[in-house]
C-alpha cells in the first residue's frame, strides 16, 4: 500500500492529465461538457485516456475503457466531470465503469445539471466502487462554466473581454482611425501613437480565448470601424465554425465589409427593425437576419433576448469584442458573466478617445454574478 502523500501525490498528477486532456475538448465537445480521462493500473503505470468530441458521441470515460480492454479491471479512473449516470446520445457511463471493473474513481465536480448531480457517484458507491470527488476542483471547474450555466439556464456564458490603455480606453479619437489599418482583436491605437494597443503574444492568447467560445459578438459600429474578420485563426479543430454574431438594430452592415464578404452561414445579424429589401440582400450574400425586440427607447436589440437565440442554437458560450457601447449594454443588462482585460502600458489622451463602456446613464445593474 502506497503511503498517503505519495497516494494524492500520484491523484494530482493523473488528474491534471485529465484537466489537459479536457481542454482538447474546446472548440469540439459543444454544447456537451469539455471531458479529460485518464485510466491507471494498480501500479501507477496509465492505461489508456480519451477526451469528449461531441461528434465522436463516446464518452471519455467510454474512450479511455474501450482502449485499455481487459486490463482497465481493477484500475483508477481520474477525470474532471462526474460519470453520467443517465440515458442521453449513450448510455450511462457509471453503469459502463462499474461493469468494467474499475476500482475507484477520482473526479474534480460534480454534474453541474441539478436533474443528475451526484447520482453518479451514488451509482459507483453502491456498486462497490470507491469515489473520491472535489480533487483539483477550483482548476477542473472553469472547464465546463459554459457547459453549467447553459444546462442550468439555457442560456450561454458571456465573456467581455477589451484591450485598454492604462487610462481606460479602447480606441483613439473616430478621425485617428480614418487612416488605421484593419483591425482585429486588441485594435491599433492609430493615429499619432500608432500600433496595436496590445502585444502580439496578448492578440495570439485572443485566438485561444475565441476558440474556447462558440460564437463572438460585437457591434455593427466595430465592423464599419475597424473591418474585422472576427473569425478563429489559433489552428485548433473546431466541429463548427465560430459564429460571428453582429448586434446592428437598422441592418447598417456593409455588404462590401470582409464579414459579409466571407460569410458561410456564419454570420449571425440581430437586429430591431429590419427594412426587407435591405434583409434580402443580406440573405443573398449567405447572412443570416433575425429580429429581436428592442431593450429600450433607443431601439438597441435586447441582449438578454439575443442570448436567448443564441441558446436555442445551442451556442454555449459567447465572447463580446465590441466597443463602447455594447459593452456598456453587456453590463448595464446584467449579461457579461466574465469580463476578460489586456492592459497595455499606453495612454491615448485627449477628447474623443473611446472608453471601455458608454452608454445613457450607465451604470450596471448589479456586480458581475457567477455563472454557476
Amino acid at each position: 500500500m502506497q503511503p498517503l502523500n505519495q497516494s494524492l501525490e500520484l491523484d494530482h498528477k493523473y488528474l491534471r492529465r485529465a484537466l489537459e486532456l479536457a481542454q482538447k475538448s474546446f472548440g469540439l465537445a459543444s454544447p456537451n461538457p469539455n471531458v479529460g480521462a485518464v485510466l491507471v493500473d494498480s501500479r501507477g503505470e496509465v492505461l489508456a485516456e480519451g477526451f469528449h468530441t461531441y461528434d465522436g458521441k463516446k464518452h471519455a470515460e467510454i474512450i479511455a475503457l474501450e482502449q485499455a480492454g481487459k486490463n482497465a479491471r481493477g484500475a483508477t479512473l481520474y477525470i474532471n466531470l462526474e460519470p453520467c449516470s443517465h440515458h442521453g446520445r449513450t448510455g450511462p457511463c457509471a453503469d459502463a465503469l462499474i461493469q468494467a471493473g474499475i476500482k475507484r474513481v477520482v473526479a474534480s465536480t460534480p454534474d453541474p445539471n441539478p436533474a443528475v448531480s451526484g447520482r453518479g457517484f451514488a451509482r459507483l458507491r453502491q456498486a462497490g466502487v470507491q469515489v473520491a470527488s472535489g480533487l483539483l476542483e477550483e482548476e477542473a471547474r472553469p472547464l465546463n462554466d459554459a457547459f453549467a450555466k447553459y444546462i442550468r439556464y439555457h442560456l450561454p456564458l458571456v465573456t467581455l473581454k477589451a484591450a485598454m490603455t492604462l487610462d481606460g480606453k479602447i480606441a483613439p479619437p473616430a478621425d485617428d482611425l480614418i487612416s488605421a489599418p484593419a483591425q482585429g482583436a486588441g485594435g491599433p491605437t492609430g493615429g499619432p501613437t500608432g500600433g496595436w494597443i496590445t502585444s502580439e503574444e496578448a492578440r495570439a492568447h485572443v485566438q485561444q480565448l475565441r476558440h474556447q467560445h462558440d460564437a463572438m459578438l460585437v457591434g455593427v459600429g466595430t465592423v464599419i470601424a475597424d473591418n474585422p474578420l472576427l473569425t478563429d485563426r489559433s489552428g485548433l479543430p473546431r466541429r463548427r465554425p465560430l459564429l460571428r454574431v453582429i448586434v446592428d438594430s437598422h441592418l447598417r452592415l456593409p455588404r462590401e465589409s470582409r464579414i459579409v464578404q466571407t460569410a458561410k452561414e456564419d454570420v449571425l445579424v440581430f437586429c430591431s427593425f429590419a427594412e426587407e429589401k435591405r434583409k434580402q440582400q443580406l440573405q443573398q450574400q449567405g447572412i443570416l437576419v433575425e429580429q429581436v425586440a428592442s431593450a429600450g427607447p433607443d431601439g438597441r436589440p435586447d441582449l438578454q433576448a439575443i442570448c436567448g437565440r443564441l441558446a436555442d442554437r445551442e451556442i454555449t458560450g459567447v465572447m463580446i469584442e465590441g466597443g463602447a457601447m455594447v459593452n456598456w449594454a453587456a453590463l448595464a443588462s446584467g449579461t457579461a458573466d466574465k469580463v476578460f482585460f489586456y492592459y497595455s502600458p499606453k495612454i491615448l489622451a485627449g477628447t474623443g478617445s473611446v472608453p471601455f463602456a458608454a452608454g445613457a446613464g450607465f451604470r450596471p445593474v448589479s456586480r458581475l454574478k457567477s455563472a454557476i
